[in-house]
C-alpha cells in the first residue's frame, strides 16, 4: 500500500516537547487503528470503498487527505463502529469493532474514542456546558464528578467559550459550535481522536487555538489524532499522510 509518511521522531512542537518524549506507554502495542480487506457501499448509490490494509501506529499524527466522496468520513465511521463494513475486519484499540453488537460499540465510543463531528451534532436541548458533558450522561460506565465538571469548563476556557456555557447551540457562531464538539471529544481523554474537518468552520486565529489543543492533548497523553482535513498549511505538523486516492486508484 503505497501511503506517504513522514518521521516525527527528530522534531520538536510546542513547547519544545519532543514526540518521543510524552506518554510511551500509550505508544506500546499494535496498531490503535488495523483494518484488512475492507469493503464497504451504501445501500443506495454505487460508492464503494475498499481497503486492502491500513495500520495507524498508535500515539501518531494522521491527516487523511483526498478530494470530497471518497470516503474519508465513511472510514472514520467505521473505525468508531457507527457503520460496519460490508466485508473485511475492522479492529480499534485491540478490539475488532466490526464484530461487536451495536450497544457494545456505542459503550466502547464513549470510553475510548473521542469524535469531532464535521457537523458539530450538539443537542439543542441542552446548553453549552451538558453538550460538552454529555459522554457522562449517556454512559453509566462514567461518572460525572466535580472533577469532570471541572475539566469541562477548563476545556471550555481553553477554546475560547467559558464565556457561553449557559447558552444553547442554536445561539452559537459555527465556529463556536465546532469549539464546543472539540471540548467534548477530549472530555474522556480517549485514547483516539478522530476529527472530521475540525478547522473547517474556524477563522485562522481560533483554528491554530483548537489544532493546537488537540496535539498539544495526543502528545501530552500518548492518544492517536486522525484528522481529515484539506487544509494543506497544517500537512506539517502531521506525523503521517494517508491519500484516499491510493485505494480507488486500485478499483480502476
Amino acid at each position: 500500500m503505497m501511503v506517504s509518511g513522514r518521521s516525527s521522531s527528530s522534531r520538536c512542537w510546542r513547547n519544545d516537547v519532543c514526540d518521543r518524549d510524552v506518554a510511551s506507554d500509550r505508544r506500546d502495542g499494535p496498531p490503535v487503528i488495523e483494518v484488512q480487506d475492507l469493503d464497504f457501499s451504501y445501500a443506495e448509490g454505487d460508492f464503494v470503498l475498499r481497503v486492502p490494509r491500513l495500520a495507524i501506529e498508535r500515539g501518531s499524527t494522521v491527516a487523511m487527505v483526498g478530494p470530497s466522496g471518497c470516503g474519508k468520513t465513511t472510514l472514520l465511521n467505521l473505525v468508531a463502529g457507527i457503520t460496519l463494513p460490508r466485508g473485511g475486519v475492522v479492529t480499534t484499540n485491540d478490539v475488532e469493532i466490526s464484530a461487536m453488537t451495536d450497544q457494545a460499540r456505542r459503550d466502547f465510543r464513549i470510553r475510548n474514542i473521542g469524535l469531532v463531528f464535521q457537523e458539530f451534532e450538539l443537542l439543542e436541548y441542552l446548553n453549552v456546558l451538558d453538550n460538552i458533558l454529555l459522554p457522562y450522561r449517556i454512559n453509566s460506565a462514567l461518572k460525572l464528578t466535580m472533577l469532570v465538571r471541572d475539566r469541562a469548563r477548563e476545556l471550555a476556557q481553553e477554546v475560547g467559550v467559558a464565556d457561553k456555557l449557559d447558552r444553547p447551540p442554536d445561539k452559537l457562531s459555527q465556529g463556536e459550535k465546532q469549539r464546543v464538539a472539540v471540548c467534548r471529544a477530549l472530555l474522556t481523554e480517549p485514547v483516539l481522536l478522530l476529527a472530521d474537518e475540525p478547522t473547517g468552520n474556524l477563522d485562522p486565529g481560533n483554528k491554530g487555538r483548537v489544532m493546537d489543543i488537540l496535539f498539544d492533548y495526543a502528545k501530552r497523553s500518548g492518544a492517536t489524532l486522525v484528522t481529515i482535513t484539506h487544509d494543506l498549511d497544517l500537512m506539517d505538523r502531521f506525523s503521517r499522510i494517508v491519500d484516499f486516492r491510493q485505494f480507488h486508484a486500485q478499483d480502476e
